[in-house]
């Protein structure tokens, strides 16, 4: 959910994320490390930083926890960050974006993943790329998906050491970028499994289920186009950020965006069809009903018919005794009631032997 300021509140007006009323102190990592040299720890205060930083490495700043506006000014101060920037920092719910500065580029992610009982989760990370750091804030950090990154940096495999800032960054995108696959590979099959029980049983309940995925859809779609945007942005970048190098894994990174929007469309079109075939569902199973108590209808129609007439119960003699003409003489039959009975049974088998013959049955 996006979060806003006052209305009226003048420009870069910073506020505090709160989570149950109060702010969390954010918690502060940094990695730094080049080719030969890695070394990670844990700050409590953003003074301590220009004690750390080593121009000759790159340097990684990782904060999680929104809740300290000045330990976030103090950030903006050490590394010149407009203070426009860190409002969109904290007024989370932001749209993907790079913004180019003097001395940094701007980029704004959704990142979307799954908790431990596979509840899917999004928070906002916001990344300041500069020649030799790289800062990431994060909304909560209690999970998060640079973990592997995080690996790697640690046991020196790949390219992570080698490169600099602008190839961790592309890292961190990338890794932001493919962990919606596990995402959306958990809706779709969950829509094809509502698919099956859609055909054999529908009910309000799925209908319900369906609004909830196409609603989870249409926020992934808010993330996923605009993020394309962002990595294409950085694809064509001019400002000198982004090596040559790195572009060209851009490109794959790219790719996957491209694919994910593919597979949110068809995911959007097969919820839209679902919702058909639902009310396609729900309408011939009432044609069915409708058809079934039409035929009962039907065969009832010529028996309620004689069950009418014969209860009149018209007299065949007048008060004097004499017979009046045109009358019912099988009130009196002695074998009436179960002469009608078998004119009425046999109507009722000559219906259904001619339904049958027609395919009504």
């Amino acid at each position: 959910m996006k979060r806003h300021g006052p209305p009226g509140s003048p420009p870069a007006t910073l506020l505090p994320h709160l989570v149950d009323g109060k702010g969390r102190k954010p918690s502060i990592q940094v990695i730094e490390y080049d080719k030969d040299h890695f070394e990670e720890r844990n700050i409590t205060d953003v003074s301590e930083l220009a004690a750390h930083l080593d121009n000759r490495k790159v340097t990684w700043i990782n904060i999680d926890g929104l809740g300290d506006v000045e330990a976030l000014t103090l950030l903006g101060t050490k590394f010149n960050l407009h203070p426009l920037a860190l409002e969109d920092v904290l007024n989370t719910g932001q749209r993907p974006k790079v913004e180019q500065a003097p001395d940094y580029l701007f980029i704004v992610a959704q990142m979307v993943y799954q908790d431990k009982i596979k509840t899917i989760c999004g928070e906002q990370v916001s990344l300041f790329l500069g020649k030799n750091f790289l800062i990431t804030v994060q909304e909560e950090g209690e999970f998060d998906v640079f973990d592997p990154i995080r690996e790697r940096l640690r046991s020196g495999g790949g390219l992570a050491r080698k490169l600099k800032s602008d190839y961790l960054a592309y890292a961190l995108l990338d890794s932001i970028i493919d962990h919606y696959y596990p995402v959306l590979e958990e809706i779709g099959n969950a829509i094809e499994e509502l698919e099956d029980d859609l055909l054999e049983r529908p009910s309000r309940e799925m209908v319900i289920t369906l609004h909830e995925y196409k609603r989870s859809l249409t926020q992934l779609r808010r993330f996923v186009w605009p993020l394309r945007d962002v990595v294409n942005g950085l694809l064509h970048d001019a400002s000198g950020f982004i090596s040559t190098p790195t572009k060209v894994y851009l490109r794959d990174c790219y790719d996957h965006t491209v694919q994910l929007m593919d597979l949110v469309e068809s995911y959007k079109e097969l919820t839209s069809g679902l919702m058909e075939l639902y009310h396609s569902s729900v309408g011939l199973r009432t044609n069915e009903v409708m058809r079934v108590l039409t035929v009962i209808t039907s065969i009832f129609i010529p028996l309620t018919f004689i069950v009418g007439v014969y209860g009149m119960n018209f007299a065949p003699e007048g008060h004097n005794g004499e017979k009046l003409p045109l009358n019912m003489p099988e009130l009196y039959q002695p074998h009436g009631y179960i002469g009608v009975m078998a004119v009425m049974a046999a109507i009722a088998i000559i219906q259904l032997i001619i339904f049958k013959k027609m395919k009504w049955l």
